[in-house]
């Protein structure tokens, strides 16, 4: 190991996501393993006063120029790639989200660079990176011996808590001057915002989830029940929305809506990386599957290996016994 770790630091509109404090936590990890320094690349226009969040790393190296407002990939590619070829670092760590999609993939080809997407977790053994990585939906994982540096790894959500990622200490500003491509072939437009559901998920304390163990729409109805009894909502995986049993608006996962209930229900749910990105962060995870290696198990707080069909009836039942009478005044 000879460099130095980076961390893209992503910002959306004038704010830090939260997978940025996840890959500061991960990258503390490996430079202190290292002794090498932490360094976070933050990307975009007038966005210096976020830097003083990322106090994490030893040093933010901020590159602002008008044509960085927003994430598009090959305008970043075309700043940081010079930057990483004058530089000496064993590894960036790009986050996996749909702002930030893209750019490692594209940075690595164009330096002739190793990348690994995917990646839960990352260790230097013998002074070499060795990365875990998730696929086919996180049934199986991966130990990946990277040969070469820089090493482009791409961060899955959920690699490590955000919290360890936060600090109150500011850190040493860089201000680097940058001189992207004036005409871009690519260009952001506009953000259009998803149009609003019948409910708005977000704002909800208690989710009734709902994937492909539901078989079918008429089952649905069994979900609805649950959820009425509770007091909450159905929502689903991209699978059931897919099929059109549910509205777009009661998605969940990284293609639909991030939410914090205090109960969520995962039927028939796997637990596909993708969807629990969106909903990890539940109080209270319950979760039924037929599958008793389903990786919804590792995020669940309870877990029933079952068949939803048949526990849905019995579970509704059995809460509307204990609910107390409604008040006939």
């Amino acid at each position: 190991m000879t460099g130095n770790i980076w961390v893209l630091a992503e910002q959306w509109r004038g704010r830090i996501s939260e997978i940025t404090y996840e890959g500061l936590a991960l990258g503390r990890e490996l430079a202190d393993q290292s002794g090498a320094r932490l360094e976070a690349v933050l990307v975009g226009h007038n966005v210096r006063a976020l830097a003083d969040t990322l106090g994490r790393a030893d040093s933010v190296l901020c590159l602002d120029h008008p044509l960085l407002a927003e994430p598009v990939a090959s305008v970043y590619v075309d700043v940081l790639a010079p930057l990483l070829a004058e530089r000496k670092l064993a590894a960036f760590l790009i986050p996996l989200t749909n702002v930030s999609l893209g750019i490692g993939s594209w940075l690595a080809g164009q330096l002739r660079v190793p990348a690994v997407n995917f990646c839960k977790d990352a260790r230097f053994v013998d002074g070499r990176l060795q990365a875990r990585c998730v696929l086919y939906g996180g049934k199986i994982e991966a130990e990946v011996a990277v040969c070469g540096e820089p090493a482009i790894l791409g961060i899955w959500p959920g690699a490590r808590p955000p919290e360890k990622g936060r600090s109150a200490q500011p850190p040493a500003i860089e201000q680097v001057t940058v001189f992207p491509d004036q005409t871009p072939s690519v260009r952001f437009r506009r953000y259009v915002e998803p149009a609003r559901g019948d409910t708005d998920l977000r704002q909800q304390e208690i989710l009734v989830g709902v994937g492909r163990g539901i078989r079918n729409k008429e089952n649905m109805a069994l979900a609805e029940n649950l959820a009425g009894v509770l007091g909450g909502v159905v929502c689903g995986s991209r699978s059931v929305v897919d099929q059109g049993w549910l509205p777009l608006s009661r998605r969940v996962g990284k293609s639909g809506l991030t939410v914090k209930p205090k109960l969520y229900f995962a039927l028939g749910i796997s637990g596909a990386p993708e969807h629990v990105q969106g909903m990890r962060k539940s109080g209270c995870v319950i979760a039924v599957n037929t599958d008793p290696q389903a990786p919804i198990f590792d995020v669940a707080h309870y877990g029933i290996v079952g068949d939803v069909i048949e526990l849905l009836p019995a579970l509704t039942r059995a809460i509307r016994a204990r609910k107390p009478p409604a008040d006939d005044a």
